[in-house]
């Protein structure tokens, strides 16, 4: 019979698509991961992996495994769940897929105040692309997701969960630092940084610009970075300008180190969600989160910015 603790494994060597991310995450030796998957193979004569070099990829058998190895470990969250309500306790893994900015701003706050109240709450957050947390939603590989995305089909359920405004960031000697405003026209004469056109970020921007005529080929665009925190840094030593989340702006406004330009006629922002797959079951701490983040929507938009400035002022 094979053990939950070797399905594990198997579970999160299929989902990191590497050994070694897999031990990081189990908290394992990579060599402790490859052994509980050639137990599998070896006591039942199959091959669940294909190895490439570093990479991995699942072998039929492996794919054919995969949805019921699933089935069993939501069945034992579950049993532990109604164990831990038995004795009043609340506890658990939490695990969260997150687009980046979202996963590294939002999340943090959040989950905080949620495990004061459930400490014996394990919260997991992991990043992916918007494209890669509502794919992981659908498959019910992930319970919660969280992006700049409404997830828009039948089998989600979807709220808002922070309204995050775009900011445009110039450096601090640049002209239009002191005046703090200007017209969408005038980006085109400037050294854009973006982000890549799957980005929320560059998304809303690229849309709220086409209402002006302005379209992506019209921008100077001189650097395309993928990392938010990189593109701010760049607009500190004067590379460009950029539209940022004020959660990534926070920063650098409050050091001095950027400013913050209006654009007249333009208020950008757009609506972080969270979303969940109506199929997966919960378990009763999954249960409280999501009513949890429910009626936390309006606290956040507050919370957030100055849980942002008062760690910028400290660090």
């Amino acid at each position: 019979m094979v053990e939950l603790s070797t399905l594990r494994v198997f579970l999160a060597a299929a989902e990191e698509k590497n050994f070694s991310r897999a031990a990081v995450r189990l908290h394992m030796s990579q060599s402790a991961v490859s052994q509980n998957i050639q137990a599998i193979e070896r006591a039942y004569n199959v091959e669940l992996f294909l190895r490439r070099g570093r990479s991995i990829v699942l072998s039929e058998a492996g794919q054919a495994l995969l949805p019921m190895a699933r089935e069993v470990m939501r069945a034992a969250r579950l049993m532990e769940d109604g164990l831990q309500e038995v004795n009043n306790q609340i506890g658990g893994e939490l695990l969260i897929g997150c687009s980046t900015s979202a996963g590294k701003y939002l999340m943090p706050a959040l989950l905080s105040t949620f495990q004061q109240q459930y400490p014996a709450v394990h919260p997991r957050v992991k990043i992916f692309g918007r494209e890669g947390v509502y794919e992981r939603l659908l498959n019910q590989i992930i319970p919660f997701g969280v992006a700049s995305k409404h997830f828009d089909h039948r089998d989600l359920e979807c709220m808002p969960l922070f309204d995050d405004h775009i900011y445009l960031i110039v450096p601090i000697n640049h002209p239009w630092a002191t005046y703090g405003r200007a017209t969408p026209d005038d980006l085109l004469d400037q050294p854009v940084i973006m982000r890549e056109e799957i980005s929320g970020t560059c998304e809303t921007v690229l849309e709220n610009l086409k209402g002006y005529g302005i379209t992506p080929d019209m921008l100077n665009v001189v650097m395309e970075l993928g990392n938010p925190e990189a593109i701010e840094m760049a607009v500190e030593r004067g590379v460009g300008i950029a539209f940022v989340s004020e959660m990534v702006a926070a920063r650098g406004l409050a050091f001095g180190r950027v400013k913050k330009v209006e654009l007249e006629g333009l208020d950008l922002h757009r609506t972080v969600h969270m979303g969940r797959n109506i199929h997966y079951p919960f378990t009763r701490a999954q249960s409280l989160f999501w009513e949890f983040a429910k009626a936390q929507h309006e606290k956040l938009n507050t919370e957030i910015w100055d849980s942002l400035v008062n760690f910028a002022v400290i660090d």
